[in-house]
């Protein structure tokens, strides 16, 4: 049975609503004081379902309404990627809620079908940092706000590998190797899941020299432009992933059925394979799942002389521009956004600030991860400088190596989806 997780919020009690048959168990009732005036109800939509992530964003909204009691926020979730398939449905129907979660690639379609509403004139826009806001605004207008920075990273079991007196590595060559050794004593030496594990493996390794020479604006106009094919920056990194499925370091028969942040941690924490490649946020889950082992979270080694982390303006909340209530929901997003809401946010989701001067995440999991954030060796897994589906692109390719498809193949397909767009 699929299961939507609402709550609401109201003026009297915190209450939870189930559509399809299910509520989620973090769901609480809380009291609020009645209040007597009008009062304005608006509608929250989101792929965070998980209970510690919907306890912060209760008390969010939990404050919102204490400081604004004239207004109601309910908030509804549904997991993964049924998640944008229902946005999209009630977008197309006329129903969208006023304030959702989007990525990348829905932002992409919306905003072309001008149903996205400007939040350039917010005024927490000016806390966020310079990278982000390059992200976020779009011919002077901005149609999304990040509550997070996302990462992407190697999850190493330090047990694993110091029992089999191996290290953790710190560029391709070492990486190599210890897979290498691991995978010649019959342990698949990396876990990886569908979605997300090769396709950050693949944008980081493939676009990180455009990064560090700072060519990524140009490079992505020609792509846009149809002047340059998306597979000659990413065949590196998907033929580093091709490798390492006819190594046998990743085992393609598993992962393809292998969901993220799901299927994917169940097979970590048994503790038979050293390294897991997914997203950083899902340190405290792995943490939670008391695994009986050490465990840490390190950029992803894949440069000859060192490692990057692969990041994403992450947890991007836009608004309908139909709403009805507009100055309500702004109201909100701007409360959302204030630097303290957001620093509970991403720390909660072992994220960074997306905001200037954003304090690190405090979960020591991931805290391998800062000095290469900090020190710019990133690459942005869908930058908003694409006008191209990055994110689902990659995600298909991935499918297809794992389900067997030859490399040449996944990168004539990926090159003819961006010119099809193109040529739409």
């Amino acid at each position: 049975m699929k299961i939507y997780q609402q709550i609401k919020i109201c003026a009297v009690i915190f209450l939870c609503l189930f559509l399809l048959g299910g509520c989620g168990k973090g769901n609480q009732v809380v009291n609020f004081e009645e209040y007597e005036g009008d009062i304005t109800s608006i509608t929250f939509f989101g792929n965070k379902y998980e209970p510690e992530n919907v306890t912060v964003i209760e008390s969010i909204i939990s404050q919102f309404m204490k400081e604004n009691p004239d207004i109601r926020v309910s908030y509804e979730s549904l997991k993964g990627a049924e998640y944008y398939e229902a946005l999209q449905k009630r977008m197309a129907a006329g129903k969208g809620n006023d304030v959702f979660m989007v990525n990348h690639d829905i932002v992409l379609e919306l905003e072309a079908s001008g149903q996205l509403m400007d939040l350039s004139g917010l005024s927490t826009i000016s806390g966020y940092s310079d990278e982000m806001l390059d992200q976020m605004q779009s011919d002077g207008k901005i149609y999304w706000v990040p509550t997070t920075v996302s990462a992407f990273g190697l999850y190493c079991n330090l047990d694993l590998l110091k029992e089999h007196h191996q290290k953790v590595p710190e560029n391709l060559g070492e990486w190599e190797s210890v897979c290498s050794y691991f995978a010649g004593k019959g342990i698949t030496p990396i876990i990886a899941n569908n979605d997300i594990s090769l396709k950050t493996l693949a944008i980081g390794k493939g676009f990180y020299s455009l990064y560090e020479q700072n060519r990524q604006e140009d490079a992505f106009k020609r792509i846009n432009q149809g002047e340059e094919a998306l597979s000659t920056s990413l065949l590196s990194g998907f033929s580093l992933a091709s490798d390492f499925i006819n190594k046998g370091y990743i085992d393609k028969s598993v992962a393809v059925h292998t969901k993220k942040t799901s299927d994917d941690l169940e097979q970590f924490v048994k503790g038979n394979s050293p390294f897991m490649l997914t997203g950083a946020w899902a340190a405290g889950r792995v943490a939670g799942m008391a695994p009986a082992f050490e465990f840490e979270v390190w950029p992803y080694p894949v440069l000859a002389d060192g490692s990057l982390v692969v990041i994403n303006a992450d947890t991007r909340l836009s608004v309908n521009a139909n709403s009805e209530h507009p100055e309500a929901v702004m109201k909100f997003v701007e409360f959302f956004t204030q630097k303290e809401n957001i620093q509970k946010f991403a720390d909660q989701q072992s994220s960074f600030s997306p905001m200037k001067d954003g304090a690190p995440s405090t979960v020591a999991a991931i805290k391998p991860l800062i000095d290469c954030y900090q020190s710019g060796r990133t690459v942005i897994g869908s930058d908003g400088r694409l006008e191209l589906p990055i994110w689902d692109l990659t995600a298909q390719v991935s499918q297809m190596l794992l389900s067997g498809e030859h490399l040449d193949d996944a990168m004539d397909w990926l090159d003819m989806q961006g010119l099809s767009r193109e040529v739409q």
